[in-house]
């Protein structure tokens, strides 16, 4: 028989536990409460069930307590992160000059094979009817020097516009690679956050989560072992009560005798 270290009263060694036998943080709890509390002090299952449950819920508590700073962290540092990520058409189309609209337009065609099977058939009607002289026209004979004119025009004023056209290109180019970068700081910034919880997880919640299963095992045992001691005290009372009845019955029948 020991004495409980909480109430004082007598119980069986069963029915309870040494200090030195319990975890250290149940151990500190105990020590807070009772001050004077050593190692080889007893305490039976029914206080150690309290110190028990609340050690479980401290787990869970620093578990939450640890999560919800982590995903304050992660939201401020998206919030105060400014990235700079842009939807490049949108910037783009915002700037746009009527200039720069014609420029890619003519840049869109003079890139096509539509421009250049145009600029063929152009090129042979011009030399047919000059060389055979149809509709009776022959404004450009050969050499057809007239024809290279225009085409030194046409090139002349070409070049810049498809040269126009590439710097609008090279400056999408810019804002793309822009976005890039931006768009990668912040996935990494946030794979930081996510690296942090996992770590939390792998390093504080799973163990947590043994430590609460195996806590919540021992509960259970102890809970199963007051039932048992109850059922056991009834049955005993029920047996002492038939004797009592035993007893009683054969005395009147002994009585009436």
């Amino acid at each position: 028989m020991r004495n409980c270290l909480v109430d004082h009263k007598e119980y069986l060694k069963t029915e309870g536990r040494l200090l030195k036998d319990l975890d250290t943080t149940i151990f500190g709890h105990i020590k807070h409460d009772y001050a004077k509390a050593g190692e080889n002090d007893f305490i039976c299952n029914q206080h150690l069930l309290k110190y028990q449950v609340e050690m479980v819920d401290q787990l869970i508590r620093d578990d939450e307590h640890r999560n919800q700073k982590i995903d304050r962290k992660l939201t401020k540092t998206i919030r105060d992160n400014d990235y700079q990520i842009k939807d490049i058409n949108d910037a783009l189309n915002s700037s746009e000059t009527f200039g720069q609209r014609i420029a890619d337009q003519v840049a869109r065609f003079g890139g096509s094979w539509g421009f250049i099977l145009a600029f063929i058939v152009f090129l042979l009607s011009w030399m047919t009817i000059n060389v055979l002289h149809l509709f009776g026209a022959h404004f450009d004979p050969y050499p057809f020097i007239l024809l290279n004119l225009a085409l030194s025009c046409i090139s002349a004023v070409q070049a810049p516009i498809i040269m126009m056209s590439q710097n609008r290109s090279s400056h999408r180019d810019r804002l793309g690679a822009d976005n890039d970068y931006h768009v990668n700081i912040k996935s990494e910034n946030e794979l930081r956050i996510m690296h942090a919880k996992l770590d939390q997880l792998n390093q504080n919640q799973i163990p947590h989560s043994f430590e609460i299963e195996k806590l919540q095992l021992e509960i259970l045992g102890e809970i199963r072992n007051e039932l048992d001691i109850i059922h056991n005290e009834r049955v005993q009372i029920l047996n002492e009560e038939k004797q009592q009845n035993d007893l009683l019955r054969k005395s009147t029948s002994e009585s009436k005798k």
